[in-house]
């Protein structure tokens, strides 16, 4: 095992206002609000639902490959350094822009989709 799933991230134009439909959706307590991100979590903290604000959000047409779905996984992991050799192996590719911050990185599933692999050190600021 490489990492566990942390949360599911939202892209979206207005977290707090998209957060307060799935708070009702899912009965999911909020954990975290601010501008940017709302983070929803279970009690357990077992589920975890982040919505971020994304600038000049465009919202998906289903099924329209032109305009897809905009969502990505969290992958707690315990080391960065140790993990990333272990995705790149998979097939993951380290995302341009993705200049190695503390605490989180950002790659591309082998067919493109955006994944994070974060720490426990990114997950704290984020509480």
């Amino acid at each position: 095992m490489i990492g566990r799933l942390f949360s599911l991230v939202v892209d979206c134009p207005d977290p707090s206002a998209l957060a307060r439909f799935y708070e009702g959706l899912l009965s999911l307590p909020r954990v975290l609000d601010s501008e940017e991100y709302v983070v929803l979590r279970s009690p357990s903290g077992s589920e975890t639902v982040t919505f971020q604000r994304v600038a000049d959000f465009r919202p998906p047409r289903w099924p329209d490959p032109a305009r897809p779905s905009q969502m990505h996984l969290d992958v707690l992991v315990d080391d960065l350094d140790v993990a990333e050799p272990k995705v790149l192996a998979l097939g993951a590719t380290l995302l341009e822009g993705s200049d190695k911050p503390i605490g989180y990185r950002v790659y591309a599933d082998p067919v493109g989709h955006p994944f994070s692999l974060v720490t426990a050190e990114s997950v704290a600021i984020g509480q």
